[in-house]
């Protein structure tokens, strides 16, 4: 079997545990990860691009502004955004959207920040990375004033309501660990409803372990729990998940696998 995570991050935290981390990956049947770079303030991006270039056989990079931190990112750092995700190397933008839960940034500068990054993803062609929590109606309004129809929505905890809205727009669901957890029926639903062939697996690492990891540091050798589960969901095999979300995710994201 082989299994994409198709959301994960690594910084300079994390450096040093990168390598024993693809090691545990590779032997539990990953090929391949999508890491996703951040907007950390002004004029500092992390380091997750490096990480990326260090391991390209393994890591596919994104760049973008995380509601979070909306509010601090300044027209230089825009400036920086669009530039480094016009490389080749960069594969989609994102993770960009807005969260209601946290509220770190007001929700008008969110809204205004997740524009301008759909803009910039229509712009070059490329996918969008979607974060979106409690504000599913905001999100699909502004996917849609933007003409957006190519992404994903990363960590999907919506209902079958709100899965079915995102897959009629053209984008894929990437389900986290958050579908093993107790009380998440709703989204389990969404899942049952969703086609395979729309869904991906991902871990968020490092957070969101899945169960029987849970209150553990996450990592991507973990997103085999998460598939187990699709899995179990769907009434499919495991090698079936494995399958079609490693095909969804090269596809989305433009790598490929061996």
């Amino acid at each position: 079997m082989k299994f994409v995570d198709s959301h994960c991050h690594f910084d300079r935290s994390d450096a040093e545990r990168v390598n024993a981390a693809l090691e545990r990956a590779r032997a539990a049947g990953l090929v391949h990860a999508v890491i996703v770079g951040q907007f950390q303030g002004p004029g500092d991006w992390g380091s997750a691009l490096e990480i990326a270039a260090a391991h390209p056989d393994f890591f596919t990079p994104t760049l973008g502004i995380h509601p979070h931190e909306a509010a601090r990112a300044t027209e230089a750092d825009f400036e920086h955004l669009a530039r480094t995700c016009a490389r080749p190397e960069l594969r989609a933008v994102g993770e960009a959207g807005l969260d209601y839960y946290y509220d770190h940034s007001p929700r008008e500068v969110q809204a205004e920040v997740f524009r301008r990054q759909c803009a910039l993803a229509k712009q070059l062609g490329k996918p969008l990375v979607v974060h979106v929590r409690d504000a599913h109606d905001d999100c699909e309004a502004i996917l849609e004033e933007q003409g957006l129809h190519h992404g994903v929505i990363h960590c999907f905890t919506g209902d079958t309501d709100a899965a079915r809205r995102y897959l009629d727009r053209g984008f894929l669901l990437s389900l986290s660990g958050v579908v093993t957890y107790k009380k998440t029926e709703a989204l389990q639903d969404a899942v049952r409803f969703a086609p395979l062939d729309r869904l991906m697996v991902e871990t968020d690492s490092p957070y969101l372990a899945p169960v029987p990891y849970r209150g553990k540091k996450n990592e991507p050798s973990y997103v085999v729990e998460t598939a187990k589960k699709v899995a179990e969901l769907k009434g499919v095999s495991v090698e079936e998940v494995a399958q079609v979300t490693t095909a969804n995710a090269a596809r989305l994201f433009g790598f490929t696998v061996a």
